[in-house]
C-alpha cells in the first residue's frame, strides 16, 4: 500500500492537533511543557493512524525520550509500513518567548526509505532545483560555492543571500560571507525553516547552509524532498560516544557526503504546520470554540507542495 492523500489528510491533522494543544503555552516562558504537550498529542494521534510505523528521527533515544524515542513503534497496525520522523515543536523557544517561526513537523516515507541519523553534528547545504547539481557542493570552498551560485542565477555576489543557523561555530562562515558582501539571513533555530526557504523566490534566499543536528537534516532534507532541490549532508563526531553510536546504526564511512537521495528515498509526505506566525506559514488562530492552522504540505509523487487551512472545534 502507498502513500497516498487520505494518509496526507490524516497527517495533517496530527500536526494541527498537536500545534494547537502546545498553543496554551505561547508566551509562558516553559518550553518543557510546551514541547511536552505537543509531543504527547502527536504520539497519540499517530498512533489513532492504521498504519505500521516505526519512528527513525524522533525526541532521542529509549532512554533520552519517553516519548516518538528513536525505534518507537507507532499506529493500530495495517498494511501501510512507514518509516517516521517528527519534530513536535521546532522552535520550543519561540513558543515560550512568543516568536515568529515555530513549527510542528511530521515527514514519513515507506518502510527502509528514511534515513536513521545518529544524535550528532551535520554539515548541511541546501539550494534551489534551478541551480545546476555540480555548481555546489560541501567540497567546494564557501567561496567557490557562492561564486558558482551567482553565475548560475546570473546574480552579483552582493544579491546572494544565505541562510544559516546565528551559532558562534558559524562565527567564520558569517565573516567570509561578509567579506564578500553577500546578504545573510541569520536565524536563531529552525533547519526545516532555513532549509525550506530555498525552495521559492518569494522567501530572497539562495543557500541553506552551515552545522546543525543530524536528525535535523534529515527532517530539512525530508521537508525540500518534493521541490526537486538539492540537499547534501555530512555528519560530524565530536567524540569516541558520538562515532560508536554511528557505527551501531550501520554508518560505515563517517566521512561519507550524503545527497537527498540518500536520505530518504522513494515517495515521501511532508507537513509542517505553524505554532506561531512565520515566513513560511501563519500560526495557530483561536476563535471562541474553534481553532484554525495552516500548514505546508508536500507529497513527493503527486508533485503536490501547497498551504492547507484547517478549522477544528475546541473539544472541552
Amino acid at each position: 500500500m502507498a502513500l497516498n492523500k487520505e494518509l496526507l489528510d490524516k497527517i495533517v491533522s496530527v500536526t494541527s492537533r498537536a500545534a494547537f494543544s502546545c498553543h496554551k503555552f505561547l508566551g509562558k516562558n516553559d518550553k518543557i511543557n510546551a514541547d511536552k504537550a505537543a509531543t504527547d498529542t502527536m504520539r497519540n494521534e499517530i498512533n489513532k493512524l492504521e498504519i505500521n510505523g516505526e519512528v527513525v528521527i524522533g525526541e532521542g533515544e529509549l532512554d533520552e525520550a519517553p516519548m516518538l524515542y528513536i525505534g518507537e513503534k507507532l499506529g493500530s497496525g495495517g498494511n501501510l509500513n512507514i518509516d517516521i520522523a517528527v519534530d513536535p515543536v521546532e522552535g520550543t523557544n519561540f513558543v515560550a518567548k512568543n516568536l515568529p517561526g515555530a513549527l510542528s513537523v511530521i515527514a514519513v516515507a515507506e518502510k527502509g526509505n528514511l534515513f536513521n541519523a545518529p544524535e550528532t553534528y551535520m554539515d548541511k547545504l541546501a539550494v534551489s532545483k534551478k541551480i545546476p547539481h555540480e555548481a555546489t557542493d560541501l567540497d567546494f570552498s564557501l567561496e567557490k560555492n557562492i561564486k558558482n551560485l551567482a553565475d548560475s542565477l546570473n546574480k552579483d555576489i552582493s544579491d546572494i543571500t544565505a541562510c544559516l543557523l546565528d551559532r558562534p561555530r558559524h562565527a567564520h562562515i558569517i565573516e567570509e560571507l561578509k567579506k564578500m558582501k553577500v546578504k545573510m539571513k541569520l536565524i536563531s533555530d529552525g533547519d526545516v525553516s532555513g532549509a525550506l526557504m530555498v525552495t521559492d523566490d518569494k522567501y530572497n534566499v539562495d543557500i541553506f547552509l552551515g552545522i546543525g543536528g543530524g536528525p535535523e537534516g534529515v527532517l530539512a532534507a525530508s521537508a525540500i524532498d518534493a521541490y526537486g532541490c538539492k540537499f547534501q549532508g555530512r555528519f560530524l563526531f565530536n567524540n569516541d560516544k558520538d562515532i560508536s553510536r554511528a557505527k551501531k546504526m550501520g554508518i560505515k564511512d563517517l566521512k561519507k557526503k550524503y545527497d537527498l537521495k540518500e536520505i530518504i528515498k522513494g515517495d515521501s509526505i511532508f507537513c509542517a504546520t505553524g505554532i506561531t506566525n512565520g515566513d513560511l506559514v501563519k500560526g495557530v488562530y483561536v476563535d471562541d470554540n474553534k481553532y484554525i492552522t495552516e500548514s505546508l504540505v508536500t507529497h513527493k509523487y503527486s508533485n503536490m507542495c501547497k498551504i492547507v487551512i484547517r478549522e477544528d472545534t475546541i473539544k472541552t
